[in-house]
């Protein structure tokens, strides 16, 4: 496992001084070595060090020569992303272009001390003394290491941020006693615990119109290149505010498979998930909104948590988990509701009622391998509880907010 922390340190003019001059000199020695890999067909870092290393030698002779190593590492990267992209026809230039650089360190260019921590530099080192925040010390003390590569920025105001690697070997998966299906959606997420569904309330929806709605207001009638304009995007943070959505649900939900010894099961979700999703669909806002829902994203967030947990992980094929009845393998039908995908249908052969999303959880249920008692017309199946946003964002436990949502709809 790993994991990235950033960390800021002020410095005086003479040391961001000479961290500048080694930031334009890494540049111009990446850019030479993607111009390398392009001329030679190659993202190979050892064919690209090979090929390069006595040049950049003679041409920076100061610079320390681990980051020619590094500057090549960082090459090979972005010309095999590069590629990639470019095969799924993504890629918007004919080439990767370097703007501004993050410079990469290893052992030999960066040391690391509570007291300070030092890069090298032409003719030495300098010294950072940069601030600790909660999140370092969360896993500075628990059992995670601090990676020999590291990476350095230049902020503006003599800041420089630095890019700690925390590592930590994975812990083993438990053997699961039961299985916790959960159903990634737009604007919630529906999870089955106890055998009782819940959908839980994420406001994506809500998120992405008001930024989408902000966005435009700034934008309208101006240049995005505009300083201020830019100014007020980068003020904006839709980003930050559904990664903490996403990695509080993450942790509630990875809570809950620890209390019950339970596996978490994820449809297998293919690459570029919302591509297949706006197939057929015409509304540009509903577009929009699928493509930043950030499906991926949430799985991934909810993988990462159940491993850093010891919590296994099953996946399963998506394909109809929606659309067939758990106890008949029969076509559900589902009732136009005025909505581009209604959400109440009826089994074609049993006549049972069944809500979209908790159909969906107890058919990856089934798809587990989990055998189960599917209820028969029980009114959750078709009209579920529904934990909103501000009942469990700051929530610990998954069975207890579901417990409390309950006693609170039962108050006269």
């Amino acid at each position: 496992m790993e994991r990235t922390v950033k960390l800021r340190a002020k410095v005086g003019h003479e040391t961001y001084k000479k961290l500048k001059e080694v930031e334009e000199e890494y540049k111009e020695v990446l850019k030479d070595a993607i111009e390398y890999g392009l001329k030679n067909n190659t993202t190979s870092f050892t064919k690209i060090k090979a090929g390069i290393y006595r040049a950049e030698r003679e041409k920076h002779k100061g610079l320390p020569s681990h980051y020619i190593y590094t500057a090549c590492e960082d090459a090979s990267e972005r010309l095999d992303s590069f590629e990639k992209m470019r095969r799924r026809g993504r890629a918007y230039t004919n080439r990767p272009e370097v703007r501004r650089v993050t410079v990469h360190l290893d052992d030999h260019l960066w040391k690391f001390g509570l007291d300070k921590i030092t890069i090298a530099v032409k003719g030495g080192r300098v010294a950072l003394d940069p601030i600790f925040h909660k999140l370092f010390w969360r896993y500075y003390n628990n059992g995670w290491r601090i990676a020999s590569e590291a990476r350095f920025k230049l902020l503006k105001g003599n800041v420089v941020e630095l890019y700690i690697v925390f590592k930590k070997d994975d812990p083993k998966p438990y053997t699961p006693r039961g299985f916790i299906p959960v159903d990634l959606n737009e604007d919630h997420v529906s999870v089955l615990v106890n055998n009782k569904p819940v959908l839980i309330e994420t406001n994506t929806k809500r998120v992405t119109l008001g930024y989408e709605y902000r966005r435009r207001k700034i934008t309208r009638d101006n240049s995005t290149k505009v300083r201020e304009v830019v100014r007020k995007l980068k003020k904006l943070r839709e980003r930050d505010k559904k990664s903490d959505i996403r990695r509080k649900l993450a942790k509630l939900i990875v809570r809950e498979a620890l209390r019950t010894s339970s596996a978490i099961v994820l449809e297998d979700l293919p690459k570029r998930a919302p591509e297949h999703m706006v197939k057929g669909i015409e509304d540009p806002q509903l577009r929009l909104r699928i493509y930043r829902s950030a499906f991926s994203s949430l799985k991934r967030e909810i993988i990462e948590e159940a491993r850093e947990q010891g919590v296994p992980i099953i996946l399963v094929n998506p394909a109809y988990t929606s659309s067939i009845c758990p106890i008949h393998g029969a076509k559900i039908i589902y009732w136009p509701d005025g909505g581009s995908a209604p959400r109440v249908g009826v089994c074609e052969k049993g006549g049972e009622r069944w809500h979209r999303d908790v159909v969906a959880l107890y058919n990856l249920l089934k798809r587990a391998g989990h055998v189960t008692l599917v209820p028969l017309g029980s009114k959750e199946s078709h009209d579920p509880p529904v934990l909103e946003g501000g009942r469990w964002l700051r929530a610990k436990s998954l069975h207890l907010t579901m417990i409390e949502h309950k006693m609170s709809g039962m108050k006269v």
